[in-house]
């Protein structure tokens, strides 16, 4: 078994083709058949179900397709120590990150990143929480940063976690924000920008409307939580925010929360990564460095 026979497999289970990694790889198809046929050999298990021209993998192929992105990247690390001439952290790092992190991330902190660690290249992908756990599942990430419900699976490592508060805010003018105590029915005349629904932060407040019945109709919905701050603070409505993404706006007196007392939420941010991902230098720095930020 060597290196290339790895690499073949891999790409292969990757496109759910033999053809096609073979035209990824440069090489012909019947000599991507020939190395994935000797690796079975050599393994004595069988790799692929191949029915008609699809193939797919079997339960062990599953198994060890994990451990063959281990060996890869270890490997790519075990070239990258060896060539290295300095110090210097260097590498391509893939994070899976909810939109309003990533934007936090590349806003606030990026210029700061890149100063401290110019070797890295980072390749952010952003999508639903189910997206970033089938992302790390396939090893196509090597970690996760989501702001969601709390998320415990054995099969993942917690690096950091701590809650997220959410508020209604409206402009700094409103009466509503002079008031306390208040309930919800008590802000429902109100005109809501949103963001958009299924969003994490937004869900509390969903799950509030359906428990009681209450057909809510935003004045508009959009997934840019910065642009939405800004029209709360021109008094064009008011919405329910992470603080994290209010914080700037609230110091500065612009907007101010609403004290809505029977809107509970449970959002955390979190940092995970698979229990089988090797951990190179690259990639811990960048965790590190986002759990500094945090």
């Amino acid at each position: 078994m060597d290196l290339k026979s790895l690499e073949i497999f891999v790409y292969a289970a990757e496109q759910n083709s033999f053809t096609k990694a073979a035209q990824r790889l440069g090489y012909t198809q019947a000599a991507v058949s020939l190395q994935i046929k000797q690796l079975e050999q050599t393994l004595g298990v069988m790799l692929f179900e191949r029915i008609n021209h699809s193939i797919k993998l079997t339960p062990k192929g599953k198994e060890l397709l994990v451990m063959a992105h281990r060996v890869l990247d270890l490997t790519e690390e075990i070239k990258k120590v060896a060539s290295s001439e300095d110090n210097e952290i260097k590498g391509k790092v893939k994070i899976a990150m909810s939109d309003s992190l990533c934007h936090w991330m590349l806003w606030n902190n990026y210029e700061k990143f890149h100063n401290e660690f110019p070797g890295i290249h980072l390749k952010i992908v952003s999508g639903s929480t189910q997206d970033l756990f089938r992302l790390a599942k396939q090893n196509d990430v090597d970690f996760i940063f989501t702001l969601d419900k709390h998320i415990y699976d054995n099969n993942y490592i917690i690096v950091k976690e701590h809650p997220v508060a959410v508020h209604f805010v409206a402009h700094k003018d409103n009466e509503l924000c002079k008031k306390f105590n208040l309930s919800f029915s008590d802000i429902l005349d109100e005109q809501f920008i949103l963001t958009e629904k299924g969003m994490s932060y937004r869900r509390p407040l969903d799950e509030k409307l359906a428990r009681e019945s209450i057909d809510l109709k935003p004045i508009l919905e959009l997934g840019d939580t910065d642009l939405i701050c800004r029209l709360v603070s021109q008094n064009m409505g008011i919405s329910f925010l992470p603080d994290f993404v209010t914080k700037e706006m609230v110091s500065n007196g612009e907007i101010r929360h609403i004290d809505v007392s029977d809107v509970n939420s449970d959002i955390w941010i979190q940092m995970l990564y698979h229990r089988n991902k090797v951990i190179n230098p690259a990639i811990q720095a960048v965790m590190d460095f986002l759990c500094r930020c945090l």
